[in-house]
C-alpha cells in the first residue's frame, strides 16, 4: 500500500511510525503516531511508516492490515511504500556480517533460566553476566549472538526527557542481536531500517526510551549517523498501567477520529481549543500542523486515559 502525502518536503527531514502488528492500535499508539508525524510534517518533512514484524511470532495475523486501514481513517498519509521487517531480512544480515568481521559478536550458550539470578538493567531484563564473552564453555554450542559492547558511556539529549545519560555496558551488558529461534532482535532490526530509510528523527513513546543508548551502541559500530530522539509520554489506564494488548486496552477502530485526535494532542500539552473535535477530521489536522510544539510535550502525564483504557 502507498499513502502518498501532499505538500513540499523537507529531504533532510525524516520521521517515522512504527507500530508492530500484535493487534489494533489504542490510544498509546495513536499518541506515538500523531507526536512522530505532527513533528515531522510541521516542518516540511517526509512521514515514513513501517510494520516492525521481525518478531512474527507475536505477530497476530490481520493486525497489519487493521492497523493500515485505521490510520487512513484517521487522515494519516505517509511518504513511500509501507516498510515491513519480514522483507529486510538481508539488510540485517548483511549489518549482522560486518559487526561479525570486525569481531563485535561471539556465541552465547545461556539460557533465560541460566539468567535467572543476573543483576537487573533499570529496563527490568537481566543484565548479561558476561558468561560467554571470552568463549562458550565445554561442550556448549551457540544458542543466541550477542554483540561485544564496548566500554563508555552514552549520552544524547532527548527532546522530550531531556539529557539521557547510560553506560550500556555497565548497565546492560552484551545484548542479543541473532536470538535463539534465528530471528535478527529488534535492537539491530531497527537501526538498520531508520540508516537505510535516511531517518533523522525519531519520535516514540518513553517506554523504548530504555532501548535508545543501545542503539546507539550499534549506530555508532556500523558507522550509521544517530537520529534526534523524543520520547512522548506513556499514556496508561486507570490502574496505571501502559496502554497495551497486555493490559486490554480499547481498540480506537471504530471510535470518531476527531475525537481521539484531540484527546491525543490535549495529552501531548498542545491545548487544543474546546469544540474542535466538532469541527470535523479537517480542521483537526489543520489546527494541529499549524500549532503544533514540540517544547509542550511533557516528560510524563500522571491523569490516566482512562477513557481509552
Amino acid at each position: 500500500m502507498k499513502n502518498k502525502s501532499s505538500g513540499v518536503a523537507s529531504a533532510a527531514l525524516v520521521g517515522r511510525f512504527a507500530p508492530s502488528p500484535t493487534g489494533p492500535l489504542h490510544f498509546g499508539s495513536m499518541v506515538a503516531a500523531l507526536g512522530s508525524c505532527l513533528s515531522v510534517r510541521a516542518r516540511g518533512g517526509r512521514w515514513l511508516l513501517r510494520i516492525e514484524d521481525v518478531d512474527a511470532p507475536r505477530s497476530v495475523p490481520g493486525a497489519a492490515d487493521g492497523i493500515l486501514r485505521t490510520l487512513e481513517a484517521y487522515g494519516f498519509a505517509w511518504d513511500g511504500e509501507v516498510i515491513w521487517q519480514t522483507r529486510r531480512t538481508a539488510a540485517y544480515q548483511a549489518a549482522f556480517a560486518r559487526l561479525e568481521a570486525a569481531g563485535m559478536l561471539f556465541g552465547c550458550a545461556c539460557t533465560r533460566r541460566e539468567m535467572a539470578d543476573s543483576s537487573l538493567a533499570r529496563d527490568g531484563t537481566r543484565r548479561y553476566p558476561g558468561t560467554c564473552r571470552a568463549g562458550l564453555p565445554v561442550g556448549r554450542e551457540a544458542r543466541a549472538w550477542r554483540l561485544r559492547v564496548p566500554a563508555g558511556g552514552v549520552r544524547f539529549e532527548d527532546g522530550v526527557q531531556g539529557l539521557i545519560e547510560e553506560d550500556v555496558a555497565a548497565d546492560v551488558g552484551d545484548f542479543v542481536l541473532l536470538r535463539a529461534d534465528g530471528l535478527f532482535a529488534y535492537q539491530l532490526a531497527v537501526v538498520v531500517d531508520d540508516a537505510e530509510a535516511g531517518v533523522s528523527e525519531v519520535v516514540r513513546g518513553a517506554d523504548l526510551l530504555d532501548s535508545t543508548a543501545r542503539q546507539i551502541v550499534v549506530q555508532r559500530l556500523l558507522g550509521y549517523p544517530t537520529p534526534v530522539y523524543a520520547h512522548l509520554p506513556v499514556a496508561t489506564n486507570a490502574a496505571g498501567e501502559k496502554l497495551s494488548k497486555q493490559t486490554l486496552a480499547r481498540s480506537i477502530e471504530n471510535q470518531e477520529p476527531a475525537g481521539v485526535l484531540v484527546d491525543a494532542l490535549d495529552f501531548l500539552g498542545q491545548g487544543p481549543p474546546g469544540g474542535l473535535a466538532e469541527s470535523g477530521l479537517a480542521a483537526v489536522w489543520q489546527w494541529a500542523l499549524a500549532n503544533w510544539s514540540m517544547q509542550r510535550v511533557p516528560r510524563q502525564r500522571l491523569a490516566p486515559a482512562s477513557a481509552y483504557g
